[in-house]
């Protein structure tokens, strides 16, 4: 990412979403990771500018830069081990259910917080960056389960760490698995043009969606809560249906 004044996220923005991704985590700790990772962010945001952070390619540059190449992504031994054994389909659907706790949880956080806000109106100023930060937040735990769905399945890509970033990030973009016979040669460490169009679109698409996490008193928490679980569960299903057709 080109430097925006102000420069990177402060703080262990790769440990703290890897701890918003665990679907159990106490709903006070999701709310606290989650204000912790939007004061992360303000630096940044403030830098950039409010405009030009919204219209997404800072977003881009943040999820391509800062966020995908630091997520935890678990080996097949691993993930078994967590989910009691299971394996093949079995995982991945508990893979795809836990995911959606996840982001229905920031969801519900960010509803929250945001609840506060309308409380204290001098920190309304604030809810540019909390959108932000749920935003990013939620695409963390989809690429993770991006990832993961394909460790399942055995269609992990074998490049280096910044090819198989690019590969993840163009997979959750499309909501398609990576293709078995033609992810391999084709592995590049840069996002083509066509494919950080996309993300981007997807990424502002989102931020437009979770705006109703912004919905005055707790009516916010709530929908913030089931619009990201739907589109999660519809996310993982879309994979799920690709991955299968290629065993």
């Amino acid at each position: 990412m080109k430097p925006v004044k102000g420069a990177k996220p402060s703080g262990d923005v790769g440990d703290i979403l890897g701890r918003l991704s665990v679907e159990e985590l106490d709903s006070g700790e999701r709310a606290r990771l989650l204000a912790a990772f939007t004061r992360s962010l303000s630096g940044v945001l403030r830098g950039a500018g409010t405009r030009a952070a919204m219209s997404g390619k800072v977003l881009v540059d943040l999820v391509t830069d800062e966020i995908a190449p630091h997520l935890p992504v678990r080996d097949l031994l691993t993930l078994r081990s967590h989910h009691h054994g299971l394996s093949g389909d079995d995982l991945a659907k508990a893979l795809i259910k836990n995911a959606a706790r996840a982001t229905a949880g920031i969801g519900a956080a960010a509803g929250a917080l945001a609840s506060v806000e309308f409380a204290a109106p001098p920190a309304l100023l604030a809810a540019p960056v909390q959108l932000v930060a749920e935003t990013l937040a939620v695409v963390a735990v989809e690429l993770k389960l991006v990832a993961e769905l394909h460790v399942v399945y055995r269609r992990s890509p074998q490049g280096s760490t910044p090819q198989r970033t690019v590969a993840y990030l163009t997979s959750w973009a499309a909501k398609r698995g990576l293709d078995r016979d033609g992810a391999a040669p084709s592995l590049s460490s840069v996002l083509s043009s066509a494919a950080r169009q996309q993300l981007r679109q997807r990424i502002v698409r989102r931020l437009g969606r979770n705006l109703t996490s912004f919905a005055p008193f707790f009516a916010g928490a709530v929908a913030g809560a089931e619009l990201n679980r739907r589109e999660t569960v519809s996310l993982g299903e879309s994979l799920l249906s690709d991955l299968r057709q290629h065993r």
